[in-house]
């Protein structure tokens, strides 16, 4: 994927070695790149430091030691804290440096971010990802991506070592834009498929026929096919797994508070994403928020019950 790269193998800093930040730095050291590590919980870091890569004490430390640093981080105070912190990435960012954050944050903080490191003479790219921990394992994320056009290809041969899909969303916060409304529509698909999943099963359906009938039907769509919310219909997911591992509630929810934020600043009607956000944080409170956010259809069957 990266031969083009081969020649010039200088060393990326990877700040954020969680659920998604693990594989994808992994992706890198297997692509020959000597990674440069910082993770909030050094515990996280001990696995890298196994693999050969260097392990530091903060992301200004990461700075110091490598130009090309890519981020992954769960909200938006967290990336704000890595890159403007005490011992945050402007404090020995090297000027001319490419900074990558694929955390899924608001785009208006992305675009605070970008200014912050143009002050500094370093370029920012906000890249967020999907397909999840299976698609960042395998390295066929699709990330999108918001930037100068010109530094575009200069991210792109780091990001295709993870994902098989990089597109070019704009300028920064475009990226951000268009994750954001790829995770509503995946909240509100995931939802109607619990919903038509259970229904079925409470009319006498067997849970594996009906997602074969929906699969080659209209009603088709990713949360059906690739990532059923029912024990017992796919393998591999995290409804055969006691909805452990994938993309947790909390995260869904942050996402769908994010898409809620922008419809607000634009004037944007999302009525069904904001039904979904309601349900999603519903579901924190009532003690899913480490759950894969396709537990929503045990939450619905135990709401029932009520």
């Amino acid at each position: 994927v990266c031969f083009r790269a081969m020649a010039s193998k200088t060393p990326v800093g990877f700040i954020g070695l969680g659920n998604m930040g693990n594989p994808m730095a992994k992706n890198l050291v297997k692509h020959g790149y000597p990674v440069i590590t910082y993770d909030v919980f050094p515990e996280a870091c001990k696995e890298f430091q196994d693999l050969g890569a260097q392990v530091t004490d903060s992301p200004a430390d990461v700075a110091e030691r490598a130009d090309r640093i890519i981020t992954m981080l769960p909200s938006s105070p967290n990336a704000i804290e890595a890159y403007t912190g005490a011992n945050g990435i402007l404090k020995k960012v090297k000027k001319g440096s490419l900074l990558i954050d694929s955390s899924t944050i608001d785009p208006a903080v992305s675009k605070e971010l970008a200014k912050a490191v143009e002050k500094m003479g370093a370029v920012f790219m906000d890249a967020p990802v999907s397909g999840g921990v299976g698609a960042a394992r395998a390295g066929n994320l699709t990330f999108m991506v918001g930037g100068a056009e010109q530094e575009f290809d200069a991210a792109k041969e780091l990001l295709t070592c993870m994902g098989s899909n990089v597109i070019y969303c704009g300028e920064v916060g475009t990226g951000q834009a268009a994750k954001i409304c790829n995770n509503m529509l995946l909240a509100i698909s995931m939802i109607g498929t619990a919903e038509a999943m259970n229904l079925g099963i409470r009319l006498g359906l067997d849970p594996k026929l009906l997602a074969k009938i929906l699969n080659m039907s209209s009603g088709r769509c990713w949360s059906s096919d690739t990532y059923n919310p029912v024990p017992g219909v796919m393998e591999g997911v995290p409804s055969a797994n006691n909805y452990q591992g994938g993309f947790g509630t909390t995260l869904m929810a942050k996402d769908l508070g994010l898409a809620q934020i922008s419809a607000t600043n634009t004037k944007t009607p999302v009525p069904l994403g904001s039904q979904a956000h309601q349900i999603y944080r519903m579901m924190c409170a009532k003690g899913y928020s480490l759950k894969d956010f396709s537990a929503v259809f045990q939450f619905l069957r135990e709401e029932e019950a009520l």
